[in-house]
């Protein structure tokens, strides 16, 4: 997941687009993970980008293939959660 961020480039520039992507294994204390262990977190400049990257880009959906939607893909259940820093 987070080597996508080197992998996507826009199809107009062949440049990287993805500004910044982390992630990690769930360490909370809370009990409110309802069974998801991992999360990452992919920021982009604009909701355009994002768009691109979810509705466009072959390295995203060669991702998502491989571990999410190919049978025997290892990823059984995922939460997918887009917002805008600040936007209520």
């Amino acid at each position: 997941m987070l080597s996508l961020k080197d992998r996507c480039t826009l199809a107009s520039t062949g440049k990287p687009y993805i500004m910044a992507s982390k992630g990690g294994k769930d360490t909370s204390i809370e009990g409110l993970q309802n069974g998801f262990t991992h999360v990452f977190v992919v920021d982009f400049a604009s909701v355009a980008d994002r768009d691109y990257y979810v509705k466009e880009d072959e390295a995203h959906r060669g991702f998502v293939e491989k571990w999410f939607t190919t049978p025997g893909a290892i990823v059984a259940k995922a939460v997918v959660v887009d917002f805008v820093p600040g936007s209520f």
